[in-house]
């Protein structure tokens, strides 16, 4: 079954065999496949390993970008300089692992643009690492240096612009909207979409407006 994070029900987190199939970073807003049977878990983590799921994010990231849509590929493992957060690193070694994300433009607000990502793997952090990696952090990401002022005008009024923005949405700008699997009992296919949480929501009609305003 596919759940709202705030909305995940209770389950003894010492029993390994039922709940969390997957998990999507902390403070990501989206949806999340929980197990209420251990078949269903083993079925459904079977699914997430051999990448038979479908997923998809939104994100609000910095910059503009040159084509509508991308392929990014890079290994990601842990940052030397931050254990908290991941990199990207050149193939070969043990402590890194393929990635590969897939986006496409949603809307562009000059400064920051609205994009889709649709990930062939699961690594840890990885649309924030690999979005980072090509020089579009995820806007309000403290980890991933998506609160700085990254884009945009050195006026005040921008620069309090901003501020308001990182306030409306106080985590990095990322939406985990769809997901489908193939039901573990029944073997049909289930697709899910979420909408996006409220502060996200706030925050991309906030550079809707700034950019109707400053055409």
């Amino acid at each position: 079954i596919a759940w709202h994070l705030r909305n995940l029900p209770t389950y003894d987190p010492n029993d390994p065999s039922v709940g969390l199939v997957h998990r999507i970073d902390k403070d990501t807003s989206g949806l999340l496949v929980v197990a209420k049977t251990p078949d269903a878990k083993t079925e459904l983590g079977a699914q997430f390993f051999n990448h038979d799921t479908h997923r998809s994010y939104v994100a609000l990231v910095w910059g503009n970008f040159t084509e509508d849509t991308g392929r990014i590929e890079g290994n990601i493992g842990r940052d030397p300089r931050d254990r908290q957060r991941m990199a990207v690193f050149p193939a070969g070694g043990d402590v890194v692992k393929p990635a590969v994300t897939h986006y496409r433009v949603l809307e562009r607000y000059g400064y920051t643009t609205l994009v889709e990502c649709r990930l062939e793997t699961g690594r840890t952090h990885q649309i924030r690492a690999h979005m980072k990696h090509i020089g579009h952090p995820l806007f309000s990401d403290e980890r991933y240096g998506g609160t700085e002022i990254l884009r945009g005008e050195r006026t005040a009024s921008y620069k309090a612009y901003i501020q308001n923005c990182f306030k409306l949405c106080s985590r990095q700008a990322l939406h985990a909207k769809t997901l489908g699997f193939v039901h573990p009992v029944t073997h049909e296919q289930m697709d899910f979409t979420s909408e996006l949480a409220d502060d996200m929501a706030a925050l991309i009609d906030k550079w809707r407006n700034y950019t109707r305003h400053n055409a």
